[in-house]
């Protein structure tokens, strides 16, 4: 009797893909809405402060509070706890956009049968109430089409939500009173999705005269039009084409092979930007350096083609649109403060005036 194997022709033999079969493990429910509540609580303490300077015409990131924490009102809330209600717009556009990106990751996860977890929120004191959210995946992922969906969900639903957020945002925001530019304190820069979307609502009719034409820097934004910088800026980060981030993911799916060497190339790029614009970028350099050691082991076939090579395209876009080469600024008497350089100059200059000059003869 002939061997069946043998007897089917080479070109129509496909040698068996390994398969998992993992058991889904318990979610913590309570670690989740813990971290999402004081998420909700230190985004609605920002949102206050970002409700505040839009109502004085002021600068978002312009810090008139005394309180110990920058940015953090804990002693108006203290004192008039209805005040924190303030925040409400801003909070609800940023938790909606990260809940979108990271359930765009988890959806996915379902449809692919990966165990993963429900979202971890990040409560911190940042310029944003919260260092963002993620989940984990806690089995292997089968395919490269799988893993080129699962890491490409988030950022096309949280994008498309930041963008819906900055479409409501713009349409409350005004002009700035005339008047010098602050020379003092922490500002932002924004992304190119914000002078497109201007101008795109401008065409339309929708802006007046005055917000449709001027810099975003000379107009009053509304709290949530920082919450769209917010995600924007978050999109942007996962979107690096490197390490276990979601573009790293993307890039891995398409041409593994390729992988080490992109990321490597995102990190030369990222140390230059950190010395020269902002110092935020060596940190990024750091994580994609250690992330790239390892990456998930997919299957080599089938290979990502078709609709998914215009979804990586877009991908592409959306981190061109959103990637704000120096997102923030930190001015003093009229300089920058905020790239490495800087740093490194001002240490220098602290380390000569803390040290006591030399004794004279």
């Amino acid at each position: 009797m002939s061997d069946p194997i043998s007897s089917i022709p080479t070109a129509e033999y496909v040698p068996p893909v390994q398969v998992w079969v993992t058991r889904p493990r318990k979610q913590r429910y309570w670690l989740h809405i813990l971290l999402l509540v004081l998420t909700i609580f230190t985004t609605l303490l920002v949102g206050t402060h970002f409700q505040y300077n839009y109502q004085h015409h002021l600068s978002p990131l312009a810090d008139n509070d005394s309180s110990s924490i920058p940015f953090f009102p804990i002693d108006l809330v203290w004192s008039h706890p209805s005040s924190l209600l303030l925040g409400i717009p801003f909070s609800a556009s940023l938790m909606l956009i990260l809940l979108a990106h990271e359930m765009g990751h988890y959806l996915l996860c379902v449809r692919y049968g990966v165990d993963a977890t429900l979202p971890f929120f990040i409560p911190f004191p940042s310029l944003i109430g919260t260092m963002g959210a993620f989940i984990r995946i806690r089995s292997p992922i089968r395919s490269r089409t799988a893993l080129f969906d699962i890491g490409i969900a988030g950022p096309i639903a949280g994008f498309v939500v930041a963008c819906g957020v900055l479409l409501i945002a713009l349409g409350f925001s005004v002009a700035s009173p005339p008047g010098p530019r602050p020379t003092e304190g922490i500002f932002v820069h924004y992304p190119l999705i914000f002078t497109l979307t201007q101008r795109l609502l401008g065409a339309l009719g929708i802006l007046h005269s005055a917000a449709a034409t001027l810099p975003m820097e000379k107009l009053a934004l509304h709290p949530m039009a920082f919450a769209a910088w917010g995600g924007m800026f978050a999109t942007s980060l996962n979107l690096l084409p490197g390490g276990q981030l979601d573009g790293g993911h993307i890039v891995f799916s398409i041409t593994p092979r390729a992988h080490r060497f992109i990321s490597r190339v995102v990190i030369l790029i990222l140390i230059p930007m950190a010395v020269y614009l902002w110092a935020g970028w060596l940190v990024w350099a750091i994580l994609l350096e250690i992330s790239s050691f390892r990456h998930p082991h997919v299957a080599e076939w089938p290979k990502v083609a078709g609709k998914r090579m215009a979804l990586a395209i877009f991908a592409g876009v959306m981190l061109a649109v959103t990637l704000t080469p120096k997102p923030v600024a930190t001015l003093e008497g009229g300089r920058d403060h905020s790239s490495l350089k800087a740093l490194v100059h001002d240490a220098k200059q602290g380390l000569r005036d803390w040290w006591p000059p030399p004794k004279s003869q």
